[in-house]
């Protein structure tokens, strides 16, 4: 599969961090991150599942719980920026931007695009 370009990654650097555009389906059968979807408006967004419900932000705090795991992050470095109750969601990742946009990169790399 070849690389994508920055156009196509649901991400983009910021002066300290990353931020990522995310498509959250929450009371799945299963938390997963489940590819790159096209939203409405055609901006690429990270498709992530979880089990949790939307209510009392419960949803939101297993987003942020996954994405730490998955990536073997701290969840410290990870906030919720936008979207606290809408489906699409803006996640600031902290930390160097060059550094952490090759890591997810390469994790963005091998999900498949919906």
């Amino acid at each position: 599969m070849p690389p994508r370009s920055c156009s196509e990654a649901p991400l983009a650097a910021t002066a300290d961090g990353v931020r990522l555009q995310i498509r959250l389906t929450p009371r799945a059968r299963a938390n997963s991150i489940d590819g790159i979807v096209r939203t409405a408006d055609g901006t690429p967004a990270l498709k992530v599942s979880v089990t949790a419900p939307p209510a009392e932000n419960r949803a939101n705090d297993a987003l942020i719980a996954l994405l730490a795991k998955e990536w073997g992050l701290p969840r410290r470095d990870l906030t919720l920026v936008g979207g606290g109750k809408s489906r699409n969601k803006v996640v600031h990742v902290a930390g160097e931007p060059q550094t952490l946009l090759k890591r997810l990169a390469v994790a963005l790399a091998a999900l498949p695009a919906s």
